[in-house]
């Protein structure tokens, strides 16, 4: 079995899509009211849920995390995300398993942006190895 796709509901469809297009690389393919992102083998369903009678709410500390190479480039990503005005929910976090920050989409959707390279050498054991592509 293979991870296939994660799916969102969004009362603000393009505002989420655009999120995911220009500030994390994914490419958008609308349907209806909806969208599919794409990134790295997997797609993203941005489901639109304006006509739902209940208001999308996302339980505490649910998130989606993105790993980024290096420290100067999470450095660099949350520089940016700032100057953009990408609401931040953290500052920059040194952490024992990678640095990280966390931020939010438009829809209230929470992600962590982090980095492994600069993980305690005791954590470093259980983090998979990237693979060639």
């Amino acid at each position: 079995m293979q991870f296939n796709h994660l799916s969102f509901p969004s009362t603000d469809v393009a505002a989420t899509v655009a999120f995911f297009v220009e500030q994390l690389g994914c490419s958008a393919e609308r349907f209806g009211g909806s969208a599919i992102l794409k990134r790295a083998g997997f797609d993203i369903v941005i489901e639109d849920a304006t006509d739902r009678l209940e208001q999308v709410v996302w339980p505490d500390n649910f998130h989606l995390g993105f790993e980024l190479p290096s420290l100067d480039e999470l450095r660099a990503l949350h520089a940016r995300f700032k100057q953009q005005g990408v609401p931040m929910k953290t500052e920059l976090i040194a952490h024992a398993r990678g640095s990280r920050f966390f931020c939010e989409a438009p829809g209230g959707l929470l992600f962590e942006m982090n980095t492994r390279a600069d993980a305690e050498e005791r954590y470093r054991a259980g983090f998979a190895q990237p693979t060639a592509a």
